[in-house]
């Protein structure tokens, strides 16, 4: 075995010739943070704007679907379709736009959860785990957006940066 010596042999240059290789690893993952998070908003942010828009250019079936098919709880199904779509369609802006991100990726958490409820007797029966796991992904994914911020690539960065 090496005696590893704090005097510079063989095994401690070895050691520490790994941890600056791992210290550079690290640094380059770190400046694909804001990408990363950048990407999840838009992806995130762009299934709720699909779902938005649909239902803005079918009005007459997302009344349909609301007053037969989805059960939102304390809410009238006209309210309810007005409300569900403005949340598709204006949170995803925030996130898009990285202004006001965390509130965006909050509103969105709110309509993500109120879909999986109002649709329950759908998605929690057999032969719908994939829908289901969809909303699971969405609301990790906004999880994620709402822990750890916009990331640099966001006019939250630059319009809320401290003035010198």
């Amino acid at each position: 075995m090496l005696p590893l010596s704090p005097e510079g042999d063989g095994g401690m240059k070895i050691f520490r010739s790994l941890c600056g290789r791992y210290a550079r690893f690290e640094a380059l993952l770190d400046r694909l943070q804001s990408l990363l998070l950048l990407i999840t908003r838009c992806y995130v942010g762009w299934q709720f704007t699909k779902s938005g828009w649909l239902k803005v250019t079918s009005w007459d079936t997302t009344l349909g679907l609301f007053r037969d098919e989805y059960h939102v709880p304390l809410l009238p199904p006209e309210i309810a379709a007005v409300l569900g779509t403005a949340g598709e369609l204006g949170f995803p802006i925030l996130l898009y736009l990285g202004l006001c991100t965390r509130l965006g990726a909050l509103g969105m958490s709110f309509v993500n959860l109120m879909a999986v409820i109002s649709y329950r007797q759908v998605l929690f029966s057999e032969g719908f785990e994939a829908a289901l796991d969809d909303h699971f992904i969405w609301g990790y994914m906004l999880l994620v957006v709402l822990v750890f911020g916009p990331g640099k690539i966001a006019l939250d960065r630059w319009l809320c940066r401290p003035r010198n």
